[in-house]
């Protein structure tokens, strides 16, 4: 089946209702209605919330009228819904409806160029339509088998109210959508370029009307128990329709107006309404429609990148992320809105499946709803040019099948997005056929992405506080009380430093910067030889991974051993070492312990390569290394390059090599503006491990991949632990054949020094000020400031074999009795 072909885009009438419609009524096109012709108020009722007004393009049949008896229809015989077959079995035996009509089609661009056809194509409902006649589905006409009892029953469309619309939109929206077949194609073109992704045209009133229309019957039709669920062919598509805006297509919200049309129509039968959006796309229209109300609860699947993926950032009112899972609700509504965000593309039916096992179904469970609407959009599927997903139509079935075990099974399913029209006809198909009581295909992946099981893990906790079925539950609330707690990555760094204090006399670090003092408070280390001619080694790590088993109910875990293979095996080779540990959120002085999401990478990237350029101003050109070496990972990756990129010349002069560890951030390029030769000079010294599934390997770039990468080497692993792990060797020998040219020289013996040559052999030391003096006045000889604590003593052996080691205070206060400043 060819849904390619150029021939269906002019869109005849008489062509495409004769083979799609049971009847052969001459339809008028609607661009020759218009108030002028009298014909206006046929077609929008500007005053009647009845609906009794019909439009003189016939419909196909009558329709479910709120007057009229269950069945009493004038549907044909073979489309017609009928009542089960078995009192035994009402659901297995009842039909699945469907709402179709071709006239959807007749909301077209003005100027039409199949070079360059629309995403919102009106072919995407024939293809769907057509995929489920030939699966054997839905009848049509020209059909040569006979009627059978499995095919769909058709449910009629109507027209929408002023009064429906505007149970979710302003009249103000309402009288600018109407108003639209006033205006010649011209018009309409210009003013349709000039918005955010919609095209206009005389019809589109008319297709919004029956779209919207369709949706409020079709959940109609499974409320009044006419057809046990059902799937709503519909276009234009309607969740990025906000109260006074038309954008993405969409012109009205039609699951909202549906949803509120139900409710005030079926009082306590139909109250409590669940609308599972699954489009790739945010659906910010419905989330603003019902954010405040408690009875509908709104459950978004989405790309978003992290505020970067539509509809984010385009709003006329310039509101921040609109879709992340902060947006829980407003008053009585809080909680009834739980969006999950996906931070990557490509996700694919693991994801969307642990996501309703984590999330959606208990959620769903525990608020038991009378009605499930399925805001249906098929652009996360396997080759939609759109999403960059990888659903597939065995996935969207899962889903279905799922959503199936809630409220008695009244399930209404109303399209949305989705524009590949091979992938939307497949995709729709599969959930056809679940609604129609097939079991969905087997799936051939079920293990979902870390990316995913990270941001379900995000909403989980957002979620937790809301929700009692969902675990571990957030310990924010606790911590904020009489219990006093501290952020674990706090505890962390305090224990690493003691550890690193132990075993290798590490020892903070002053950063005397005003804005940079606070957030790097105590993360800043440095071995006491830094300053000595020798290789120096500045690591800027993200907080170690912790290996833990979270308590399902209470949520805490048990701290599992780390280790920093790395600084210890630069201490052994002789080699200076500052260890810089770059939080993921600072910690504000009035904390209240509330959970945190982590800063923006851009954000901490910035302020990272700011403490790299004080430390290198500060310490490391004050030293005397003989060699530099930088090492990041992930947003040291990025401080890294930044410092280069702004500090050309010195960093060329000065760096000896750059070592890169890139999980799960971007991968920067070292390019200049000003320097044609720093692209080459970073790929010569430097190496790039990067994680096996980074989105670095599946674009172009990798294919043939330039100097200003650097020597970029793909990882077989995905995690930092496992890429640290994986490339030791390779940084080990780097750094070896990097430094071949100095020895190490042996440790001196405190016992046979000449305390008189002191003076002629102690190594630089940094600025005054940035360390406080020795808290052992002893330790100290009188040819020294007692200012400035004096080289052997600070940074190296104490002259008086009888005075304890002890680091200088800087931003730890000195130890009472014990040895370890941090104890």
């Amino acid at each position: 089946m060819d849904f390619i072909g150029g021939e269906d885009i002019a869109m005849h009438d008489g062509d495409i209702v004769a083979s799609t419609e049971p009847h052969s009524t001459t339809f008028q096109s609607i661009a020759d209605i218009s108030p002028a012709s009298g014909h206006g108020d046929a077609f929008f009722d500007t005053q009647s919330g009845s609906g009794e007004k019909q439009s003189a393009l016939a419909l196909n049949g009558e329709g479910l009228k709120r007057e009229t008896s269950l069945f009493d229809h004038t549907l044909t015989k073979g489309d017609a819904p009928r009542p089960a077959k078995f009192k035994s079995l009402p659901y297995s035996t009842a039909q699945t409806g469907l709402v179709y009509d071709v006239r959807m089609r007749f909301h077209v661009e003005p100027e039409q160029n199949e070079a360059d056809i629309h995403p919102e194509d009106p072919r995407r409902i024939h293809a769907i339509f057509e995929s489920f006649a030939d699966a054997g589905l839905a009848w049509r006409q020209d059909s040569r088998e006979p009627s059978n009892g499995f095919y769909m029953g058709r449910i009629d469309t109507r027209l929408v109210t002023k009064e429906e619309v505007c149970l979710v939109h302003t009249q103000d929206h309402w009288d600018w959508v109407q108003s639209l077949i006033k205006y010649p194609d011209g018009y309409l073109k210009h003013t349709g370029d000039r918005m955010d992704s919609i095209y206009l045209s005389r019809q589109t009133p008319y297709c919004a009307a029956l779209s919207a229309g369709g949706a409020i019957e079709a959940c109609r039709a499974v409320l009044l128990g006419k057809v046990k669920n059902v799937f709503a062919v519909i276009r234009p598509p309607g969740h990025h329709a906000e109260r006074e805006e038309a954008k993405g297509f969409c012109f009205y919200d039609n699951v909202s107006i549906a949803t509120k049309a139900c409710q005030r129509e079926f009082g306590e039968q139909c109250r409590k309404v669940l609308i599972l959006d699954w489009d790739v796309h945010h659906g910010n229209g419905i989330q603003q429609a019902n954010y405040d109300d408690p009875n509908v609860l709104y459950i978004s699947l989405h790309v978003h990148l992290k505020g970067t993926f539509y509809p984010e950032k385009s709003y006329r009112d310039e509101r921040g992320p609109y879709g992340d899972h902060i947006h829980c609700g407003n008053g009585a509504g809080l909680g009834r809105n739980v969006n999950i965000p996906w931070t990557k593309k490509g996700m694919g039916d693991a994801d969307y499946i642990y996501a309703f096992q984590q999330v959606v179904m208990p959620i769903a469970h525990e608020f038991k709803p009378d009605l499930v609407i399925i805001a249906a959009g098929f652009d996360a599927a396997e080759g939609d040019m759109l999403g960059g997903c990888k659903v597939t139509p065995a996935g969207y079935a899962h889903m279905t099948h799922m959503l199936m075990s809630l409220a008695g099974g009244r399930v209404a399913v109303c399209l949305e997005g989705g524009y590949n029209l091979d992938s939307i006809a497949r995709s729709a198909t599969a959930v056809a056929r679940t609604l129609m009581g097939e079991p969905p295909e087997r799936l051939v992946n079920s293990s979902p992405t870390i990316s995913g099981v990270n941001d379900i893990k995000l909403v989980l906790r957002q979620q937790s506080r809301f929700w009692s079925s969902l675990y571990p539950k957030d310990m924010s609330a606790r911590l904020a009380g009489p219990l006093h707690g501290v952020r674990m990555h706090e505890i962390v760094r305090r224990w690493q430093a003691e550890t690193l204090w132990d075993d290798y006399e590490m020892m903070p670090l002053s950063v005397l910067n005003k804005p940079l003092s606070e957030p790097f408070k105590n993360q800043v280390l440095a071995t006491p030889n830094y300053t000595q001619a020798r290789p120096l080694l500045v690591i800027l790590h993200d907080p170690p991974e912790v290996i833990a088993s979270p308590d399902p109910v209470t949520g805490k875990i048990e701290l599992h051993n780390t280790w920093l293979t790395y600084v210890d095996w630069a201490a052994k080779q002789g080699f200076a070492v500052i260890d810089v540990n770059l939080p993921k959120h600072v910690a504000d002085v009035n904390d209240g312990q509330q959970h945190e999401p982590n800063d923006a990478t851009e954000f901490r990237i910035k302020e990272a390569a700011l403490l790299l350029t004080y430390l290198f101003d500060n310490y490391v050109e004050l030293s005397e290394s003989t060699h530099v070496f930088l090492m990041g990972t992930n947003t040291g990756h990025g401080a890294i390059i930044n410092f280069i990129k702004n500090n050309e010349e010195r960093a060329e002069e000065r760096i000896t090599g750059a070592i890169s560890f890139v999980e799960d951030v971007p991968l920067q390029s070292c390019k200049s503006a000003t320097n044609d030769m720093l692209a080459a000079w970073y790929y010569n010294n430097s190496l790039v491990f990067v994680a096996n599934d980074h989105n670095f390997w599946h674009s172009d770039l990798s294919k043939k991949p330039k100097k200003r990468f650097g020597k970029a080497e793909r990882s077989d692993v995905d995690s930092m632990t496992d890429i640290l792990i994986e490339n030791k060797k390779a940084v080990q020998d780097f750094l070896l054949k990097s430094t071949a040219d100095w020895t190490n020289p042996p440790p001196e013996d405190s016992d046979a020094m000449d305390t008189a040559n002191v003076e002629t052999t102690k190594a630089r030391l940094p600025p005054v000020g940035n360390f406080a003096p020795s808290p052992r006045p002893q330790a100290r000889t009188a040819t020294h400031s007692p200012s400035i604590a004096p080289a052997n003593s600070a940074f190296g052996k104490s002259l008086n074999n009888s005075a304890p080691k002890t680091p200088p205070r800087g931003t730890f206060a000195p130890p009472k009795s014990s040895k370890s400043p941090f104890r």
